[in-house]
């Protein structure tokens, strides 16, 4: 692997005396002009910006682009300082991947990994050398569009993946020439926008913040996270662009995180539609003196080189501080020495080997969610097979935040066709995305009659999701559930195959579809991952990030929720004579005075960590190797360990996700019904069984308190080990 030399041109002076000498020698605008990254389409645009001393630009498109900016930087600047180059490569820069929610279903981090290596070494080759990923912002309300972004709404998840994805992206050295720049992102608490809006207020205790919403920054930022990006919103009504005690008190000196503080786009701007700047200048003060160390925007210095703050505007040592931090990961990166790229050498095109990857990957996101009757696998012998609704025939597979020049993915029925060249099959539309046809109805449901098996293709399309796209209606859009209703109206074998970058309300049909397939927006090779799920190629195993709700009322929704003093629990009994009764559901409660929503059956559709396969998995005995500790053993590094086999025992091999839980029984604080703290995806031919060994240690047990301290506390902690979060093999440990 080639390395760019992260030395300096100053011969054998160190990279921090290089860089104090460099400051030493600017002035107060080029030192600004540093602080900032500014987006312009048109090359001669933005090499005026480069002209001007811009610390950061947005990539244009091209290696060659590329290296005339930073010719332009070292050349043609008083000191050649050369330029970060940033990109949203959020799921694929050439090659595209599945969403990143849709990673999170795979429980295995090596998918997200994979991902971001290929990632890095695509857009590295072109010039790139930053990137806005990954984000980490746990989300327990799918009406907010930028789920798909996430891993979900589980805090151990987020930090896992968000981990794996920083390891891809900046590689075993920042040096090599294929690794670039993570940036964990938002920062902080952005995943909880109130009513699931976009750029929404945030308010939120300091415990929950704390456990929920910090933790994936904080275990980014132990991975080694180059850069973190501050989010859009407020939290406890300081905006987080100006969030001093956050960006500074917290990130940098509590956790010491040494990097960039990036802003998101015009993220500075916005602290006058806040009402907490009086305008422009006073917002860039508040935001540098808070922390922020990089402007996303370009206001801070225009490109003829008039700074919009005056000295001692911001204290010298804190412009310094941010400059030297931005000076620190261009020498990291090795740009002193090596800014340019070999333009012949860029990758502009998917390989054979990172289709395979992206194949791979896609096929363990799937999440079987139903298979009523054994429907699927529909095997790959002669067969009638119909497939209708708006995703038989659509490219649109590559999902939210993916690259305008990416490679299109191709159709389900192309690839149902390549899987299954036997299968004798129909294709009919049935249904548009949005709006309702009933000559389109009318026709599929006429032509089922002819086949032996029916497909569905639905989903939500892929500008439904991501960024500015919360939705206040989560059910199928369009006449497609009436398409769902029609089919199963004629008595026809079928199965739902969904996509989709959020969780959706499944209510008005689930109950009729016997079987149902997750295939989210799974990126370029998606279709050929669930033609050889269809087939049976491949099994299932994936698991849902998120809580799948009954009805979007019932959002936010998540499994690691809070017990409440009343909380409902299924009764065997309703009494008839309640005047109530026609409002309860299934499987609801006839104690009144219990949490619950009175027309609806209690719990979600479909839980986090749901997730089917085409085989059968059986957990043993538990075994406990440490079942009690002492508390002061636990903190100096001694943890429970304990063991499960795991066999299949169906007729097929197939992976099953373990899934860890624990439930800390009584505390100073009220604590979640159900904690995940550990999983593991395991392979397993038929027949065979596998030991599973897990510990729990001193990280595990506690939980940060309204003072911002984490504490761990002696009691009885249960233990729940299984496939999802019923029938689970439980124990309990004890701390003394």
């Amino acid at each position: 692997m080639a390395t760019r030399t992260a030395g300096n041109d100053q011969g054998s002076e160190t990279a921090e005396a290089f860089i104090e000498g460099l400051l030493a020698a600017m002035t107060l605008e080029q030192k600004l002009s540093q602080l900032q990254i500014a987006f312009r389409p048109r090359l001669e645009d933005a090499k005026d910006l480069a002209r001007g001393g811009i610390g950061a630009v947005f990539w244009p498109r091209s290696a060659e682009a590329a290296n005339e900016l930073q010719r332009t930087a070292r050349e043609e600047t008083p000191h050649g300082i050369p330029l970060l180059v940033g990109l949203d490569v959020v799921h694929g820069q050439r090659t595209t991947f599945p969403v990143p929610l849709a990673q999170a279903a795979s429980f295995d981090p090596a998918v997200a990994e994979t991902d971001a290596r290929i990632s890095a070494k695509e857009a590295a080759s072109g010039g790139v050398n930053w990137t806005f990923s990954p984000m980490v912002d746990v989300s327990r309300d799918p009406r907010w569009g930028r789920v798909v972004e996430g891993f979900g709404e589980d805090t151990h998840v987020n930090s896992v993946f968000g981990a794996a994805k920083i390891r891809g992206y900046q590689g075993e050295s920042l040096a090599h020439e294929d690794s670039i720049l993570a940036c964990a992102k938002h920062f902080v608490a952005y995943g909880q926008a109130e009513g699931g809006r976009d750029y929404n207020t945030v308010d939120v205790s300091v415990q929950r913040l704390r456990n929920v919403y910090l933790e994936p920054f904080r275990t980014a930022v132990e991975a080694g996270a180059a850069t973190v990006m501050a989010a859009f919103n407020t939290v406890s009504g300081r905006p987080a662009h100006a969030n001093g005690p956050l960006l500074t008190g917290l990130l940098k000196e509590e956790w010491g995180f040494e990097g960039v503080v990036v802003g998101d786009a015009d993220g500075v701007v916005n602290l006058v539609d806040h009402g907490v700047a009086a305008d422009l200048g006073d917002a860039l003060q508040q935001s540098y003196a808070a922390g922020l160390d990089v402007e996303m925007g370009g206001n801070a210095v225009s490109a003829d080189g008039t700074a919009l703050l005056a000295p001692g505007d911001v204290s010298s040592d804190r412009v310094d501080d941010a400059v030297r931090r931005v000076l620190r990961l261009k020498h990291g990166l090795g740009l002193f020495d090596s800014p340019y790229r070999d333009a012949v050498r860029e990758i502009i095109a998917p390989t054979q080997e990172t289709r395979l990857a992206a194949r791979e990957a896609a096929e363990k996101s799937l999440v079987l969610l139903k298979n009523d009757g054994g429907v699927l696998p529909l095997g790959r012998s002669h067969r009638r097979v119909l497939l209708v609704g708006p995703y038989a025939e659509s490219t649109d597979h590559l999902g939210a935040w993916v690259q305008s020049f990416a490679e299109p993915a191709g159709t389900l029925a192309d690839a149902i066709r390549e899987e299954c060249p036997d299968w004798s099959l129909t294709v009919k539309e049935g249904s548009g995305f949005f709006g309702e046809d009933r000559a389109l109805l009318a026709d599929a449901v006429e032509a089922a009659q002819l086949h032996d098996v029916v497909l569905l293709a639905v989903g939500e399309p892929s500008s439904l999701t991501g960024e500015a796209s919360s939705r206040s209606d989560l059910r199928l859009p369009g006449g497609q559930e009436d398409l769902i209703r029609a089919i199963a109206g004629t008595r026809k074998p079928f199965a739902v195959v969904m996509f989709n970058g959020r969780p959706l309300v499944t209510g008005g049909w689930i109950d009729s579809a016997p079987a149902v397939l997750e295939a989210w927006h799974l990126g370029l090779e998606g279709p050929a991952a669930v033609a050889r799920a269809l087939s049976g190629q491949v099994n299932p195993g994936g698991r849902l990030p998120m809580t799948f709700p009954r009805s979007s009322s019932q959002v936010p929704i998540h499994y690691d929720h809070e017990n409440t003093g009343r909380p409902a629990t299924v009764s065997a009994r309703v009494d008839e004579a309640d005047v109530d009764v026609a409002l309860m559901g299934p499987g609801n409660t006839d104690d009144r005075y219990t949490s619950k929503y009175r027309d609806l059956p209690l719990g979600p559709q479909f839980a986090f960590g749901h997730g089917l396969s085409y085989t059968s998995f059986s957990y043993g005995q538990l075994r406990v190797e440490t079942g009690e500790l002492a508390l002061d053993d636990l903190r100096d590094g001694q943890s429970f360990r304990f063991g499960i086999p795991l066999s299949n025992i169906g007729d097929r091999s197939g992976d099953e996700v373990t899934l860890v839980f624990i439930r800390d029984r009584v505390a100073s604080l009220a604590q979640p019904v159900r904690r995940l703290r550990a999983f593991a995806r395991t392979s397993l031919a038929a027949g065979q069984t596998e030991l599973l060994t897990f510990d729990l240690g001193w990280s595990d047990l506690g939980f940060w308190d309204n003072d911002g301290c984490y504490v761990v506390e002696p009691g009885e902690f249960e233990v729940h080990i299984g496939g999802g979060l019923e029938g689970n093999v439980q124990t309990v440990l004890r701390l003394t």
